[in-house]
């Protein structure tokens, strides 16, 4: 390893993720979110990988990633969800991306084009349920309502929201959302309908025709209960120097970190340009041989100082494994110790760190 650390990327626990999930929303289908780079782990593996388990539908957020996916995705829908900014409609209709229309200034525009192209052009139409972000707000819902013409030349696929608490499964908010959705998808007969996320996919509900998974499918928990889904990261770093410091030295920029004994320290070639979060300084952690070991110190851009005195000296020399990610520490984990959420941990991840990607059919021959 020449990198300073090491990211695996288990595509078999990516695939069992989506089974695991499109088998409790069944009869729905299930969309990958493989926005921010597939969370982060690469869009083309992982959109590969859930197109073999069967997935149809793609979403990103920006038009640029749509291009630089659409290429390895033969005859697979890729939906932008923020929709387009003025001035992309002719190349978003050239690539053949669908996006997902949020106001009625993006509908007149994507409109437009269609009449310029003379021929209907595919797009998704969201509404506002009560999030305030992205979708028609009730005014601009009304404005279309009156004049459905507006829509003649769009072929739609599907009629969506996004809900804002999905994760938290008794937050009165979901009901009120899917009663304002259903109240909505009434004046749209017969549209294929998308409201759920990860974290509502796993509500006890029911579902409509589309359920978009995205943290769930990357490992990240869908809820606040116990996590059903497989862990598909784990990172590795190697020590790169051990030194003994007498009791009362101070370890790293500012010397936050004062020894209370002589203390040995592990460095590792890991640090904020890697996307470790710099605010688990003297409270985060890693793992070396199974055996907790504290950050002591502020990371640094580079590199992360490592209390291991209390590690066996068979497991410490020059190249020894420490495990950021893994078994003993997943992403939920170091979000918690970072006062963040999952998706940052993972949407973070460097492109310093050697990436290695574990197959599906490796691991299902190595099961089997």
């Amino acid at each position: 390893m020449t990198a300073g650390a090491r990211l695996t990327i288990d595509l078999a626990a990516l695939a069992a993720n989506y089974r695991l999930i499109q088998g409790r929303v069944s009869p729905s289908i299930v969309g990958g979110v493989v926005k921010a780079d597939g969370y982060g782990l690469g869009a083309v593996q992982v959109a590969r990988t859930l197109i073999r388990e069967g997935c149809r539908h793609l979403f990103v957020a920006l038009q640029s990633e749509a291009e630089a996916l659409i290429a390895h995705v033969d005859n697979v829908p890729v939906y932008i969800l923020n929709g387009l900014l003025p001035g992309g409609e002719a190349a978003c209709a050239a690539l053949g991306a669908i996006p997902v229309l949020n106001s009625l200034d993006q509908i007149k525009r994507w409109t437009a084009q269609a009449a310029v192209l003379d021929r209907q052009l595919p797009a998704v139409l969201q509404v506002d349920t009560g999030m305030s972000r992205m979708g028609l707000p009730s005014d601009e819902l009304a404005s279309l309502l009156a004049e459905p013409a507006m829509l003649g030349r769009l072929d739609l696929r599907f009629l969506i929201s996004h809900l804002a608490c999905g994760d938290e499964p008794a937050d009165p908010a979901n009901a009120a959302q899917e009663a304002a959705f259903r109240r909505i998808a009434a004046r749209f007969p017969g549209m294929a309908l998308a409201l759920d996320n990860s974290g509502g996919a796993f509500q006890a509900r029911s579902r409509f025709d589309l359920v978009r998974a995205g943290i769930a499918l990357y490992g990240g928990a869908p809820g606040t209960g116990p996590n059903p889904m497989q862990a598909v990261v784990s990172l590795e770093a190697r020590i790169a120097q051990l030194r003994t410091i007498p009791a009362g030295a101070g370890v790293g920029y500012g010397l936050t970190f004062q020894t209370a004994r002589e203390t040995r320290i592990a460095t590792i070639p890991v640090g904020y340009a890697d996307g470790w979060p710099r605010c688990l300084g003297n409270k985060g952690a890693a793992y070396i041989a199974g055996m907790r070991v504290p950050v002591a110190g502020r990371v640094s851009m580079d590199s992360i100082t490592l209390d291991v005195t209390d590690i066996p000296d068979e497991h410490l020399y020059p190249g020894a494994l420490v495990e950021l990610l893994g078994p003993h520490q997943g992403i939920d984990k170091v979000a918690a110790d970072a006062g963040t959420i999952s998706y940052e941990i993972l949407t973070q991840l460097s492109r310093r760190y050697e990436r290695v990607y574990l197959p599906v059919a490796a691991q299902r021959s190595e099961a089997a």
